[in-house]
């Protein structure tokens, strides 16, 4: 084996290693899931057996690699990206474009609203920009990064009855993502929320009602009243596309009767579109 060929072995073995790891199997796990001997794995891993790209691709599925990773791992081993990565505006993604506008619209007059892999701001309804009204200028500069807006004390941390709580779940999340992930830059944006102050009394606040347990309500108060909101996260099935498999759709619904009037009545008054939403 040449001397780049064995540089793009080790490098491969060194994805490989990580994702095991990070995954927290050991090379017994990972070969009998992979339906390979351990003995295999070790070579490949440690740079001694080169591996094809079908194996490239079964060890990443098995480990749940996501696609830019898997892309890094195939060019690692000397072989072509297999995942295709465009910027939603490239006329090839026009389709999955207008259909995710057209649910964010469809939703109306609920929030709904698109974020990229590290939850930026890609596009919401006409609900979002009357939501975030009162937010300081400086987080609203692109890219708008919904999760620093939520807990950010310029932010909407003053308007959210039950901040603690949403704190911690939107932590708790965030954590699970750099965990599926093992992206720096969620991480390093985990340790800024975390490290943001909370208003006096609100680790104290807690939520009542029985959704505790089953949702978590999100309790954010306006002019016209306080809303509970339950928030759903949406993503695309099976994409072949990096873009489309990082992008997710987070829709709100009104917990109760009355936050479905007042969001009713904030887009009437608005001229928002589904002011007559059931």
């Amino acid at each position: 084996m040449n001397t780049a060929a064995a540089q793009a072995v080790r490098a491969f073995g060194d994805h490989l290693r990580h994702w095991r790891q990070h995954r927290r199997m050991s090379q017994l796990d990972l070969a009998g899931e992979a339906g390979i001997s351990t003995r295999h794995l070790s070579y490949v891993e440690t740079g001694r057996s080169a591996p094809s790209r079908e194996m490239v691709l079964r060890l990443a599925e098995r480990l749940e690699v996501p696609l830019r990773e898997r892309n890094a791992m195939l060019v690692a081993a000397g072989y072509a990206p297999m995942y295709r990565e465009r910027p939603l505006d490239d006329p090839a993604l026009a389709a999955a474009r207008e259909a995710v506008q057209r649910i964010l619209t469809g939703h109306e007059p609920y929030p709904a609203l698109a974020v990229d892999r590290h939850w930026n701001l890609i596009a919401g309804n006409a609900m979002i920009p009357l939501l975030l009204a009162g937010v300081a200028a400086e987080l609203l500069k692109p890219p708008v990064n919904v999760l620093r807006i939520s807990l950010h004390p310029k932010g909407l941390a003053g308007r959210i009855v039950n901040l603690g709580q949403w704190r911690r779940h939107l932590l708790e999340r965030l954590r699970q993502q750099v965990h599926a992930t093992g992206d720096a830059t969620l991480a390093a944006l985990h340790e800024e929320l975390r490290g943001y102050p909370l208003p006096a009394g609100a680790e104290d606040t807690q939520l009542a009602g029985e959704l505790l347990g089953v949702a978590m309500p999100f309790l954010f108060r306006t002019e016209a009243g306080v809303l509970a909101l339950l928030s759903t996260i949406t993503v695309f099935g099976t994409p072949a596309d990096i873009t489309l498999q990082e992008m997710a759709l987070e829709t709100f619904f009104p917990a109760d009767a009355a936050t479905a009037e007042i969001l009713r009545g904030i887009a009437a008054v608005h001229g928002a579109a589904g002011s007559r939403h059931p």
